[in-house]
């Protein structure tokens, strides 16, 4: 992954503040209408790769390929026929990832039951504000959840993907001294393929050390951290402080198939994610994933990767996967938004970076490094907007992130960072809230409750009708998620 942060003078910090990340984005589900070919549609991606492979020497045309199948087996039988390696697969949705010579995956695409052919596409990472301006802080004094107590994301873990975390920082310890980071997993990757990429239990290491991030560590503090008052008084904490924290730490420098195998790890274990034997109490279910990664300028929405079929999945099960849109900017000429963010099935949301001047007020701005979609193509919008710019969390200072803040605090033990990557664990954080209103949502509705209720501030473009229902902007989305008037909604 590539870091892209974007940091900007500090500015005092009020009670509650938290931080944000990048996110991607996604298009419309279609793969269960796909049908097999005989020549299978390839991925521009690979198809520009396999164009630069055709002029080198045969014995350097090798590439790592995810092969899509009608199912499994089609998918399995191509990869042996066409005498790939078969490195991985992701069973739920009929996909192997396979690695061979330019003329093997030109024959895979002529197999039987085979789909579509995708690359091993490069991702970055993306990089406070006040829980006033959302109304987190009001949510939480004045709502309570389904179990009765105050709103606070208890009884519901949020998947973090990302470089990593510390799960020893102090933002993440419990009054009983436990940390809420549940489940801690690596993903490790061959290191002559670096494509075969498995999760490791990593227990109590901090994986972003590992990694050499930092950005993982920040965003699981603005999703879940807990409250703390710093030395000078600053009081600090997560959109879910009483949330549970799974991480999934896919590395500092990765390409797509080490993200998807931890999307891919969440489909396959959401609803017990530390094991069977580990009771809900303990290790609640997973029901939001964080994802603040994604490609270098946007780029177009595609249906058939393993990305989108994997969060369509998961929002069949009931978790939803939040995006952050991206730092790109853009001025609504072309869109640059995070392409699996783009899809509009329920459930997958993009948020948008808004800056609330420091002050906690909800007539702030988007802002300028937030990624706009493309004016008149609604599906490239962002979702909604979360706060983004200036957000104070946990970090250590010895992360190369962690040094580009520019208000270390505690030592260096937290710091204050911008970016889409920033905004959207302030969404993940609320839609574990609005489980625990209410825990019978489906992934659809938590997102219909996040859009309707938004807070339209009036900076930037324009609202639009949305053919989805109200109204939306090419930079902003519906609005400013507002928790509490959500968290009625979703009841």
């Amino acid at each position: 992954m590539r870091s892209s942060l974007r940091n900007h003078p500090a500015r005092a910090l009020i009670a509650g503040s938290a931080a944000c990340l990048l996110a991607v984005s996604i298009g419309t589900p279609v793969h269960a209408q796909q049908t097999a070919t005989a020549t299978a549609p390839v991925q521009p991606f690979l198809s520009k790769q396999l164009d630069r492979l055709a002029g080198l020497p045969l014995l350097q045309q090798k590439a790592t390929v995810l092969v899509h199948g009608r199912d499994l087996t089609a998918a399995r039988n191509a990869v042996k026929a066409s005498g790939l390696r078969h490195l991985t697969s992701y069973d739920r949705i009929g996909v192997v990832v396979a690695q061979g010579t330019r003329s093997q995956i030109l024959a895979a695409r002529t197999q039987s039951g085979v789909t579509y052919l995708e690359g091993n596409q490069p991702i970055k990472t993306s990089l406070s504000t006040s829980h006033q301006a959302t109304r987190g802080a009001e949510a939480a004094a004045t709502r309570t959840g389904a179990d009765g107590n105050s709103l606070d994301g208890r009884g519901v873990s949020v998947a973090v993907i990302d470089t990593g975390v510390d799960p020893a920082h102090p933002f993440f310890q419990r009054a009983d001294g436990s940390s809420a980071v549940v489940k801690n997993l690596k993903i490790v990757c061959d290191p002559l393929l670096e494509t075969l990429c498995l999760p490791v239990d990593a227990g109590s290491a901090d994986t972003d050390l590992l990694s050499l991030g930092g950005h993982g560590t920040h965003v699981n503090g603005i999703v879940a951290g807990r409250k703390v008052t710093l030395s000078d008084g600053t009081k600090l904490q997560g959109a879910a402080p009483g949330a549970s924290l799974v991480s999934v730490s896919v590395g500092a420098a990765l390409a797509i198939v080490g993200a998807d195998a931890a999307l891919n790890w969440v489909l396959e274990n959401h609803e017990a994610p530390c094991g069977a034997g580990v009771p809900a109490s303990t290790c609640p279910p997973i029901k939001v994933t964080n994802n603040s990664y994604g490609p270098s300028g946007g780029g177009a929405f595609d249906p058939n990767s393993a990305t989108v079929k994997l969060q369509r999945a998961l929002a069949a099960e009931g978790v939803v996967t939040v995006w952050a849109a991206g730092n790109d900017g853009g001025d609504g000429t072309t869109s640059l938004t995070n392409p699996p963010g783009q899809d509009p099935t329920g459930g997958v949301l993009s948020v948008a970076s808004y800056y609330d001047l420091g002050t906690g007020t909800r007539a702030g701005k988007v802002s300028s490094y937030s990624s706009r979609g493309l004016n008149g193509t609604v599906s490239t919008y962002p979702d909604l907007s979360a706060p983004g710019e200036d957000i104070t969390s946990s970090c250590r200072i010895y992360l190369p992130i962690c040094t580009t803040g520019l208000d270390p605090r505690e030592g260096g033990d937290y710091n204050t960072i911008s970016g889409t990557s920033m905004a959207a664990p302030h969404i993940a954080g609320i839609v574990a809230q609005l489980f625990q209103a209410n825990p019978a949502a489906t992934a659809a509705q938590v997102e219909a409750a996040l859009v309707s209720t938004a807070h339209q501030y009036a900076d930037g473009a324009t609202y639009q009708p949305d053919p989805r229902g109200g109204s939306t902007s090419f930079d902003k989305g519906h609005g400013l998620v507002d928790v509490v008037a959500a968290s009625d909604a979703v009841r």
